[in-house]
Protein backbone atom coordinates (compact mmCIF):
# COMPACT_ATOMS: atom_id res chain seq x y z
CA UNK A 1 0.00 0.00 0.00
CA UNK A 2 1.27 3.56 -0.91
CA UNK A 3 1.50 5.87 2.04
CA UNK A 4 2.13 10.08 2.06
CA UNK A 5 2.01 12.44 4.76
CA UNK A 6 1.84 15.96 4.15
CA UNK A 7 2.02 18.88 6.42
CA UNK A 8 0.40 22.42 5.81
CA UNK A 9 1.49 25.34 8.24
CA UNK A 10 3.20 22.65 10.22
CA UNK A 11 6.05 20.57 9.90
CA UNK A 12 5.62 17.04 10.05
CA UNK A 13 7.85 14.92 12.61
CA UNK A 14 8.99 11.43 12.02
CA UNK A 15 7.03 10.39 14.85
CA UNK A 16 3.75 12.08 13.44
CA UNK A 17 4.96 10.52 10.23
CA UNK A 18 5.17 7.25 11.93
CA UNK A 19 1.64 7.26 14.23
CA UNK A 20 -0.11 7.95 11.04
CA UNK A 21 1.67 5.37 8.49
CA UNK A 22 0.67 2.98 11.93
CA UNK A 23 -2.76 3.81 12.27
CA UNK A 24 -3.77 3.58 8.51
CA UNK A 25 -2.52 0.40 8.09
CA UNK A 26 -5.04 -1.55 9.17
CA UNK A 27 -7.02 -0.22 6.87
CA UNK A 28 -6.83 -2.77 3.98
CA UNK A 29 -8.23 -4.87 6.74
CA UNK A 30 -11.67 -3.01 6.35
CA UNK A 31 -11.92 -2.95 2.51
CA UNK A 32 -9.39 -5.06 0.25
CA UNK A 33 -9.59 -2.31 -2.44
CA UNK A 34 -7.55 0.01 -0.70
CA UNK A 35 -4.45 0.72 -2.23
CA UNK A 36 -3.24 4.49 -1.39
CA UNK A 37 -3.40 6.48 2.24
CA UNK A 38 -2.78 10.18 2.09
CA UNK A 39 -2.73 12.26 5.04
CA UNK A 40 -2.94 15.61 5.14
CA UNK A 41 -2.17 17.59 8.48
CA UNK A 42 -3.14 21.10 8.18
CA UNK A 43 -1.76 23.46 11.29
CA UNK A 44 -3.81 26.48 9.96
CA UNK A 45 -3.50 30.08 10.15
CA UNK A 46 -3.81 30.97 13.51
CA UNK A 47 -1.98 27.75 14.66
CA UNK A 48 -4.94 26.81 17.63
CA UNK A 49 -6.53 24.04 15.42
CA UNK A 50 -5.33 21.27 13.98
CA UNK A 51 -6.60 19.57 10.98
CA UNK A 52 -6.22 15.77 9.61
CA UNK A 53 -7.44 14.99 6.19
CA UNK A 54 -7.18 10.96 5.23
CA UNK A 55 -7.75 10.61 1.74
CA UNK A 56 -7.67 6.49 0.87
CA UNK A 57 -7.83 5.42 -2.83
CA UNK A 58 -8.97 1.97 -3.90
CA UNK A 59 -10.16 0.08 -6.82
CA UNK A 60 -12.15 1.32 -9.63
CA UNK A 61 -11.58 4.94 -8.88
CA UNK A 62 -13.72 4.50 -5.32
CA UNK A 63 -12.52 7.70 -3.47
CA UNK A 64 -12.86 7.71 0.62
CA UNK A 65 -12.36 10.96 2.63
CA UNK A 66 -12.28 11.82 6.00
CA UNK A 67 -11.51 15.48 7.79
CA UNK A 68 -11.32 16.07 11.39
CA UNK A 69 -10.21 19.23 13.03
CA UNK A 70 -8.95 19.54 16.99
CA UNK A 71 -6.56 20.49 19.45
CA UNK A 72 -4.25 17.72 18.92
CA UNK A 73 -2.78 16.22 15.93
CA UNK A 74 -2.78 12.78 16.67
CA UNK A 75 -5.97 13.02 18.08
CA UNK A 76 -7.04 14.02 14.34
CA UNK A 77 -5.56 11.33 12.97
CA UNK A 78 -7.61 8.90 15.59
CA UNK A 79 -11.19 10.34 14.95
CA UNK A 80 -10.05 10.51 11.07
CA UNK A 81 -8.76 7.03 11.15
CA UNK A 82 -12.27 5.48 12.68
CA UNK A 83 -14.47 7.44 10.25
CA UNK A 84 -12.62 6.43 7.13
CA UNK A 85 -13.00 2.55 8.85
CA UNK A 86 -16.78 3.23 9.16
CA UNK A 87 -17.05 4.02 5.43
CA UNK A 88 -15.34 1.37 4.24
CA UNK A 89 -16.80 -1.19 6.42
CA UNK A 90 -20.00 0.48 5.15
CA UNK A 91 -19.07 0.37 1.26
CA UNK A 92 -17.80 -3.69 2.01
CA UNK A 93 -21.25 -4.62 3.54
CA UNK A 94 -22.89 -3.01 0.41
CA UNK A 95 -20.40 -4.73 -2.06
CA UNK A 96 -21.58 -8.06 -0.20
CA UNK A 97 -24.71 -7.51 -0.21
CA UNK A 98 -25.45 -6.82 -3.74
CA UNK A 99 -23.03 -9.85 -4.86
CA UNK A 100 -26.23 -12.17 -3.28
CA UNK A 101 -29.31 -10.58 -4.59
CA UNK A 102 -31.77 -12.56 -6.65
CA UNK A 103 -31.81 -10.25 -9.78
CA UNK A 104 -35.78 -10.02 -9.27
CA UNK A 105 -37.06 -13.48 -10.13
CA UNK A 106 -38.98 -15.60 -7.44
CA UNK A 107 -38.24 -19.19 -7.28
CA UNK A 108 -41.73 -20.96 -6.87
Amino acid sequence: MLFKITGKHITVTDAMKAYSEEKTAKLPKFYSGVNQVEVVVDGGEAGNNVSAEIIARGEHSNVFVATEVGDDAYKCIDAAVHKLERQLRRKKEKERNNKHTTGGHELE
